[in-house]
């Protein structure tokens, strides 16, 4: 092309060539800025290339990340309320988990709440949406359709976009199920009950066990020192009968504290076998015929005589003997009456001791099985005659029950498995 315009403009009038040298001029000028654009075009195109790879690559590690955390990212349209689900990567324990679908707008995903956790979270989006905060952190409970089940969740959010006035229009946030850790969280709170009730019962045993065995130790050491000393044959036997009772309260109360240790260790295993349990029921009553109070009447009750039963006959017994000597301990007129009973429907057996003693309060009725407690402070006893009636009973699969009515007295129940 410039050999053309050279060779035209050597055969025209000078203002010819004038004028197509300034054309040559511009189509060089026109070429330059062409190569000049396409450069600057090719180095935009190659920087958004290279932002895009940036772009693809965050998204697969943003992709990877949400997936090894087992979390769902979401964003929500403040004006439509809509809520569309990026990712999915919850973990699908109990084999279910909400469906992005039961979330696509704030109502449906809060009727999926439980009711005390659905206003707190209804609260806590309101106040991000209206943009009183700027970001939120919920955790709370999700039904589980067509069951009783629910499973934890935790979702954070924050503002990601604004409208012109100022006010959030794009919210964006994460949700991640937290079964285990709340799991945890519990077991933690039930190993921390657990060590301050142990505390607690420390302390209650050593309050209760230094006056429970020092009462007897005194009277046997105190009786024990002054024997020698006591010329009268009959108030020689009367100490030495002293001696001999306090001697038997001391054993009982060791015994006790190895009893129950023994059972909630599990290193005692139960000694199954078939035995009369009416002659079993006798040899209770017959040990404590002799310490009822006058004016208090020892009788049975029997169903069947004689009666048959497969457990352990000295769980039992043991049992027996702490409802009966409860029972010696409260009533000081009236009777005092051990049963049993055998419904023709159920595959059990309920034992009973039935008094007219002092009864309990509705407050205390189960408080009387927990280890140490005492009802009256004044009556001797360490507080563990019940707690171990229920525990030996529970570990042949029975249980200990008490009715009571206060001033009227009181029926505690053994139920036992034939």
């Amino acid at each position: 092309m410039i050999e053309l315009l050279l060779y035209r403009a050597a055969g025209q009038s000078p203002l010819a060539t004038a004028l197509l040298w300034v054309l040559f001029a511009i189509v060089i000028i026109g070429l330059v800025l062409l190569v000049i654009w396409q450069k600057k075009a090719g180095e935009k195109l190659k920087f958004e290339l290279g932002q895009l790879s940036k772009v693809k690559k965050n998204n697969v590690q943003n992709e990877f990340v949400l997936k090894a955390l087992h979390i769902a990212s979401w964003h929500m349209n403040v004006a439509t309320q809509q809520i569309t689900y990026d990712y999915d990567f919850r973990e699908r324990n109990n084999d279910w988990v909400a469906d992005s679908n039961d979330f696509d707008d704030k109502d449906g995903g809060l009727a999926l709440l439980h009711e005390q956790d659905a206003v707190h979270v209804a609260k806590t989006m309101e106040d991000i949406c209206s943009g009183r905060t700027e970001n939120y952190h919920v955790t709370y409970r999700v039904h589980i359709p067509g069951t009783d089940k629910m499973y934890w969740e935790e979702s954070y959010a924050t503002v990601a976009e604004r409208g012109v006035d100022g006010l959030p229009t794009v919210i964006v946030g994460t949700s991640k199920r937290i079964d285990d850790r709340k799991n945890m969280e519990q077991a933690l709170v039930e190993a921390r009950n657990r060590a301050e009730e142990s505390d607690r019962l420390k302390s209650a045993f050593l309050a209760n066990m230094s006056h429970e065995i020092r009462t007897p130790l005194n009277a046997i050491v105190g009786f024990t020192s002054v024997i020698p000393d006591i010329e009268d044959k009959n108030e020689r036997q009367e100490l030495l009968n002293l001696i001999q009772e306090n001697t038997q309260k001391l054993l009982r109360i060791i015994n006790d504290v190895v009893n129950i240790s023994k059972v909630e260790s599990g290193k005692e295993a139960p000694v199954i076998n078939t035995f009369d349990l009416t002659i079993v029921l006798q040899q209770v009553i017959d040990e404590f015929v002799p310490k009822i109070a006058d004016g208090v009447q020892l009788t049975t009750q029997y169903a069947a005589q004689p009666q048959m039963i497969t457990t352990d006959m000295g769980r039992l017994k043991e049992v027996m003997t702490h409802l009966v000597s409860n029972a010696v301990k409260f009533t000081s007129q009236g009777t005092i009456t051990v049963g049993f009973d055998l419904p023709p429907a159920e595959k059990h057996i309920n034992i009973w001791v039935k008094d007219t003693g002092k009864g309990i309060s509705k407050e205390h009725i189960e408080r009387v099985f927990e280890r140490f407690f005492k009802v009256d402070e004044f009556i001797p006893g360490a507080g563990l005659g019940l707690s171990i009636s229920r525990t030996m009973a529970e570990s042949v699969g029975g249980s200990v029950t008490c009715v009571s009515t206060l001033g009227e007295g009181s029926t505690f129940t053994c139920q036992l498995p034939l």
